[in-house]
């Protein structure tokens, strides 16, 4: 630990954000880093806790009081290596990682967890800057070849680390870029997709060979694929989203959308890429928006509307209202349920919790109005607490149930079972595989369900584990 008295003589400090009033106004990112003294100051706060709660807290097991102790000493090009040594991509979680580290941190216990985030991106940053990111070539090849279906984290990871050990990947994307909702989901608000192009840009001199535009199970039958390698990842994520307004009075009406239909559109507009000649327009821009569903997807489509130029935003969640600060005693080193308030929630949008959609009524086939109850703890509606929103486009963020990908499912005939509220392809996180299925592996948020940006990396860099094993007889890569 290099200051062992950091803790108690500096305060904690995050990046700054530009103001509501400028930031709105483009799609660009908008935090301010720190400057190289001040995350080192905030480096030299973490204690070297003698169980690092922090270790447990991050899917990736990042060694963060090793690399924390490395920035405050100035040793960047270190730290870089060994936060590099655990997570394939800390560029992007240290922009859109929730930090579950920092929930687990030992300081949380009195509100003031090290910036772990904020000193993470920093480190990854620096180490595209100084040029210390350079491809990392096998020495021999295996004569191994593997493909997986899905660049998102998961799969971006999976690449990454079966490339490193020899072997010859193939990816598979159905877009036209590299990244899954990484690029068509997360907004170029939160993160530049410039971030994204170049790691595919070092993982390509790596050996990793991308194939976009490429539907997997229309394109190519997955059946071929399986036949043609020798290991076959499935990374296809949990796109199939929620519906729970399937039977709802009004469904039918023009304006309402998925958040997944509305998000990749920006994106994609952001990028200069064109929309598909039949794809239906969505834009928020002089409309009363209403967004159900109070997390991340929820936070975004808020975010993404308000740049559009949209005449008021609301955000529903049926859940009720969390408290500000949580039960130390109860949660902590855990996750806690508290509440927070994004950045896109603090641009201009307003939240009513513990509240139900019940209907839509609208003019013309097109929809003006949302109709809802209130509910109390139980989540029992209230009689008498009936009304009406303003709403002229309603996007639906209640979460995901599974893969939209039935192609690959039908044809592998892959066993989906139920996870929670989730449906995820069955396999476990010590092999992989698919049951039944010798060459056929799976991970992300297609197994688990949906899940952390982290949890795919993690998922991808233990799948790597196990297929590199499979195929060889052991394997060097780390779980």
């Amino acid at each position: 630990m290099g200051k062992p008295t950091g803790f108690l003589e500096i305060e904690r400090a995050e990046r700054k954000y530009a103001p509501v009033d400028e930031r709105l106004k483009h799609y660009k990112e908008f935090v301010t880093p720190l400057s190289e003294g001040d995350t080192r100051k905030q480096a030299a706060r973490c204690m070297d806790c003698g169980i690092p709660f922090c270790h447990n807290g991050c899917p990736v097991n990042n060694q963060i009081p090793d690399w924390n102790d490395l920035v405050y000493e100035g040793e960047w090009k270190t730290a870089a290596q060994n936060l590099h040594s655990t997570n394939n991509f800390p560029e992007i979680t240290g922009r859109i990682c929730p930090a579950p580290c920092e929930a687990a941190c030992t300081l949380n216990i009195e509100d003031t967890p090290v910036a772990i985030k904020t000193i993470e991106c920093a480190i990854a940053d620096r180490a595209f800057d100084e040029g210390w990111i350079a491809p990392q070539k096998p020495e021999a090849k295996t004569g191994k070849k593997i493909a997986i279906v899905g660049s998102g984290p998961a799969g971006l990871a999976a690449a990454q680390q079966l490339a490193r050990a020899g072997h010859e990947v193939h990816v598979y994307e159905k877009n036209a870029r590299p990244g899954g909702l990484l690029v068509y989901g997360i907004p170029d608000f939160k993160m530049e997709k410039s971030v994204v192009a170049r790691r595919v840009k070092q993982m390509e001199a790596e050996g990793v060979r991308f194939h976009c535009n490429t539907h997997i199970g229309k394109d190519v039958t997955s059946a071929e694929l399986e036949a043609s390698h020798d290991a076959l990842l499935l990374a296809i994520g949990s796109e199939k989203p929620f519906d729970f307004f399937s039977n709802a009075p009004g469904r039918g009406l023009d304006g309402i959308h998925f958040a997944m239909d509305f998000l990749p559109q920006q994106n994609r507009r952001v990028a200069g890429e064109a929309l598909a000649p039949s794809t239906y327009e969505i834009s928020a821009k002089d409309k009363h928006v209403i967004v159900i569903g109070g997390g991340d997807t929820g936070s975004d489509c808020i975010g993404t509307s308000l740049r559009q130029g949209a005449k008021s935003v609301t955000q529903l969640e049926i859940m009720p209202k969390p408290p500000v600060k949580e039960n130390k005693a109860l949660n902590w080193p855990n996750w806690p349920v508290k509440l927070r308030v994004s950045t896109s929630q603090a641009e201009g949008a307003v939240t009513e919790y513990s509240i139900s959609t019940t209907g839509f009524s609208g003019e013309d086939g097109k929809v003006r109005r949302l109709r809802y109850t209130r509910l109390d703890a139980q989540m029992k509606p209230v009689a008498g607490t009936e009304g009406e929103f303003d709403a002229d486009l309603v996007l639906l963020a209640m979460g995901f149930s599974g893969p939209v990908e039935t192609e690959i499912v039908a044809e592998l005939g892959l066993p989906i079972v139920p996870r929670g509220r989730f449906k995820g392809v069955d396999g476990d996180e010590q092999d992989y595989k698919v049951p039944g299925r010798e060459k056929v592996f799976v991970a992300g948020d297609v197994r688990r369900g949906q899940s952390l940006v982290v949890w795919a990396i993690r998922e991808g860099r233990q799948a790597a584990h196990a297929i590199d094993k499979a195929l060889m007889g052991s394997t060097l890569l780390p779980r």
